[in-house]
């Protein structure tokens, strides 16, 4: 069976990034994100049982991350402020950030870090659509949840719709909750800074950002544990399909623009002399036929280029 390799092991792509190519690219596959999470709006009375039912499955398996944590947010807001401002921030920045940092610094791996981030974005979509799930924060109040970033948004830009600016909670769907990509998203940050970090403190930083994310997330009460699971698992599909996605992107690419191969010699066409066609570097088989000279003897044949010595003197 082949073995998947990470994104970031790959040697160099054949064709050169560019960043006005890059940059489109990026905010068009971000806009799709973006569109798809408000159209992907299941009604609230579905999105409410989707909640309720990861919170029936974390009860059966013994899991509750997420209350004594939104209480310890709730109660201290020197750890509930800076939680608020992480969750409505960071993977805003974060993510952009590494993103240059590796086409800049890393371009041998960019594309497929890129391509893994990509194609685990549209996957994390689907679920979306499939599952529209309640958060936490927006259940009633007799499940034990605070909606932090509602008690402190007189700290931050945000009002008491998730992350929105105050006055476009309309512009952001509230039940995109399964799977957090938030966590996704840091994880596949702490995966780039780890391997291609190469000093001990982005390794620190690699593997400090996704666990915090994840203590945010279900702090603030914006996901539950199955949330930020499903996260990881969203990033892990995805990068068992990144090659395949690859693959399939260089396929289109080549029928739609086809390229001439470079032949030997550093040059596209090929050299014509003499009524005969070589590719370059090829040698010309010396001639068995020579004419008579001036004095009725033939010339000796001529060597071929690059042996060296010159006919001697007669």
């Amino acid at each position: 069976m082949p073995q998947t390799e990470i994104p970031g092991t790959e040697v160099a792509p054949r064709t050169r990034l560019r960043w006005w190519t890059e940059l489109p690219l990026i905010l068009l596959v971000y806009g799709c994100y973006s569109a798809g999470r408000l159209l992907a709006r299941g009604d609230v009375t579905t999105a409410v049982d989707h909640g309720l039912a990861l919170l029936r499955v974390e009860k059966l398996l013994r899991l509750n991350a997420e209350h004594p944590l939104n209480r310890l947010f709730t109660r201290e807001p020197w750890l509930g402020v800076p939680a608020d401002f992480w969750y409505a921030s960071l993977h805003y920045l974060v993510t952009p950030a590494v993103l240059i940092w590796l086409f800049r610094s890393r371009a041998p791996f960019y594309r497929a870090a890129r391509t893994w981030l990509m194609t685990s974005t549209f996957i994390g979509l689907i679920g979306f659509t499939l599952m529209p799930t309640c958060p936490p924060r927006l259940l009633s109040a007799d499940h034990g949840f605070v909606d932090t970033m509602a008690q402190y948004s007189s700290y931050g830009w945000w009002g008491g719709e998730a992350s929105a600016p105050r006055g476009m909670g309309g512009m952001t769907n509230q039940y995109a909750a399964m799977p957090s990509l938030h966590v996704g998203w840091a994880l596949w940050c702490g995966v780039m800074l780890w391997r291609h970090g190469g000093t001990r403190l982005t390794k620190v930083l690699g593997v400090a950002y996704p666990l915090l994310t994840a203590l945010v997330v279900m702090g603030t009460a914006n996901h539950y544990f199955l949330d930020a699971a499903a996260g990881v698992a969203v990033m892990a599909v995805g990068l068992l399909l990144a090659p395949r996605v690859t693959r399939a992107a260089d396929a289109v690419r080549s029928r739609l623009f086809p390229r001439v191969a470079p032949v030997a010699g550093g040059t596209r066409s090929p050299i014509v002399s003499a009524g005969c066609q070589t590719a370059a570097g090829e040698r010309i088989p010396r001639q068995r036929a020579s004419q008579p000279g001036p004095g009725g003897e033939p010339d000796p044949a001529p060597t071929d280029a690059g042996e060296g010595a010159a006919a001697p003197a007669r």
